[in-house]
């Protein structure tokens, strides 16, 4: 399919839709509880997207080339007809990958009804297996052993194969990556590790804080013999490594070492309706006026692909150009979704 392409050339293939700003967690690197406290603001009802004006989008998405879906939010499973919405979407023909990302806390109720609805995989939010460092990072919120259990019930309903990502901080939890990796070792999970990266305005980041892929790789060689995976697809974010016992596969998110903008082929869609074209956006365009006035399909389409062909976004790449107290301003993930 021939779809609009980006001044660098690159097609549109994914769209990641935002369900709602809110989240059960208060993540240090996302929603650090000190701004995100119990009365914060959050999108009211209105004000978000509704599963309608979802499904139209994505009706008129397909025919531009986009055949990957994926669910954020916030927490997605915090919509309590989230399965209803992962019905509709797989009825859309021409949607080849229908995924969601969850931090799991909620996921034992929901897997069977998310699988039989049609939902392919799913991708767990996991920083670490140690309660104290998964309070310290998540805002002292939820249970270890509730992710374990979402993520065997996930298992059981058939959404594979199941990706744990993992956001790794120095001096927070890197300590605990090596325990995290042999407890899902030979389960047939994909742990990824993630570079901590600058999103937003509200994790502090700093360079220092960063352990990269390579310092991460070191630290598993010396534990484990793994040899480099050819990509599976053009535009595969992780770098992909498996255990040369045959145990199964890691791998690593080098949005900070190795950018991979050139290969970028997400848009991401936020909960009240901005269409943002990279993840480290300071700026978007509002579909949702669009889609509550009286555009017709085809005049939403036409914008939808003059903002993808207007494109030029590879912040990861220029990231080093910036002055460290130069502000962007950059949107929320937690907004946008992951």
């Amino acid at each position: 399919m021939i779809g609009p392409k980006d001044q660098l050339r690159r097609p549109l293939r994914d769209l990641r839709i935002s369900l709602l700003d809110q989240c059960n967690f208060r993540c240090t690197y996302c929603m650090p509880v000190k701004k995100f406290h119990e009365n914060y603001q959050f999108l009211k009802k209105n004000e978000r997207l509704n599963h309608e004006e979802i499904i139209r989008l994505v009706k008129i998405v397909v025919p531009m080339g986009v055949s990957k879906i994926r669910l954020t939010g916030g927490e997605p499973l915090l919509d309590k007809n989230v399965a209803q919405l992962v019905e509709k979407i797989n009825q859309i023909e021409g949607i080849e990958d229908l995924a969601l990302t969850t931090n799991a806390t909620l996921l034992k109720k929901k897997a069977q009804d998310l699988a039989d609805a049609g939902l392919d995989r799913i991708t767990i939010s996991l920083d670490s297996i140690d309660q104290e460092i998964f309070y310290k990072m998540n805002g002292n919120r939820g249970n270890v052993s509730d992710v374990i259990e979402g993520i065997e019930a996930a298992e059981k309903a058939g959404l594979l194969p199941i990706k744990i990502n993992t956001v790794v901080q120095r001096g927070v939890n890197e300590h605990t990556i090596i325990d995290l990796l042999e407890h899902f070792k030979g389960s047939g999970h994909i742990v990824r590790l993630i570079e901590f990266m600058d999103v937003g305005n509200q994790n502090n980041w700093n360079l220092k804080d960063v352990v990269t892929a390579k310092e991460l790789l070191t630290m598993i060689q010396n534990k484990w013999p793994v040899s480099p995976v050819d990509k599976a697809y053009r535009g595969e974010v992780a770098k992909r490594y498996s255990y040369d016992d045959g145990s199964g596969e890691i791998g690593f998110i080098t949005s900070v070492s190795k950018p991979f903008c050139g290969d970028c082929s997400r848009a991401r869609l936020s909960a009240d309706g901005v269409l943002y074209t990279c993840l480290f956006a300071n700026h978007g365009t509002d579909i949702k006026e669009l889609l509550r006035g009286d555009a017709s399909d085809r005049e939403i389409h036409n914008l939808f692909s003059k903002v993808w062909m207007a494109r030029n976004d590879r912040y990861s790449e220029t990231r080093k150009s910036y002055k460290p107290d130069e502000s962007l301003k950059k949107i929320e993930m937690y907004r946008m979704g992951g």
